[in-house]
């Protein structure tokens, strides 16, 4: 099997059989990220594909989940990505699950119908970076996405059933504007009703235009103590939709995941904890690793 470049997959897809199907992130100007920022977007010839999903068929006895790899997989023509999918499902008449990368202005620029071929045709879940839904948050990480945008291509996942699991990250916002990125992401998150969400604190990543930022100045490290009341923030005033909450990032202050709202109280009790005893809340910035 081959693999192009610094290989990035979600902590839930650790299990998972990797199949890389673009190379690099379709947008690629984050200034938190710095994932692809190795190679330019491309599509992978089917065909390479193909061999690699065949090799992996004489590697492993049993699949049961195939994540496809790298960024914004979405992006790839309709009718090439129900190809691979069904060479998939030919390949490993076992697969449970096949999940993908997708920004929700992915979603979007595809019709209804498209969507819900793909969905047909295997796909399970997109994991979609959502970061904020504040919209001067937005701007600056230069995300190329509006809270209506969100919005719709939320709405177009869902009903072309496709299972989505919007990822933020906790401190996005820097130390002033934490409570605007707290109650933003929130209100968003109430309104879209993902399926799942996965929180993570802010990791400045060497090399990224972020940190720039913060050594002239013009980015302020949140504190401890901010990220561990955006959380509480987020547990007290979430809907009461279901949504599965993977809030076990390794860098999160208190790990914890669970289906949402019936781990509301629990994990609210776990992060009040944290704010009354840990004693990083003593500290001026937060501190955590680089992916």
């Amino acid at each position: 099997m081959h693999y192009e470049g610094k290989i990035y997959r979600p902590w839930i897809e650790a299990e998972s059989v990797l199949i890389q199907t673009t190379l690099g992130c379709s947008n690629n100007q984050c200034t938190f990220c710095t994932m692809f920022d190795d190679k330019r977007f491309k599509v992978r010839e089917l065909e390479d594909i193909f061999l690699d999903i065949e090799e992996a068929r004489l590697i492993y006895p049993h699949v049961k989940s195939i994540f496809l790899i790298d960024g914004n997989v979405m992006a790839i023509r309709t009718e090439m990505l129900i190809k691979i999918l069904d060479k998939i499902k030919m390949t490993f008449p076992e697969i449970q699950n096949i999940s993908l990368y997708s920004g929700f202005n992915d979603f979007r620029r595809k019709s209804i119908a498209e969507l819900k071929e793909i969905h047909s045709a295997g796909l399970s879940m997109a994991y979609s970076g959502l970061e904020s839904g504040d919209p001067v948050v937005l701007d600056r990480i230069q995300k190329r996405m509006t809270r209506e945008h969100a919005i719709e291509g939320m709405a177009m996942a869902r009903e072309a059933n496709i299972k989505v699991l919007a990822s933020f990250i906790f401190g996005l916002g820097g130390k002033y504007r934490s409570t605007e990125h707290a109650v933003n992401t929130t209100s968003l998150l109430n309104i879209m009703q993902p399926d799942a969400i996965a929180p993570m604190a802010l990791a400045i990543q060497p090399g990224s235009a972020l940190e720039g930022e913060l050594k002239r100045g013009e980015f302020t490290l949140p504190t401890p103590l901010q990220i561990l009341e955006e959380e509480k923030y987020l547990l007290e005033n979430l809907e009461d939709f279901d949504c599965y909450y993977w809030g076990d990032h390794g860098n999160n202050i208190s790990p914890m995941r669970g289906m949402f709202p019936a781990v509301r109280q629990p994990f609210l009790d776990r992060i009040n904890t944290h704010i009354a005893h840990n004693p990083i809340t003593k500290q001026n910035v937060i501190e955590t690793f680089s992916w």
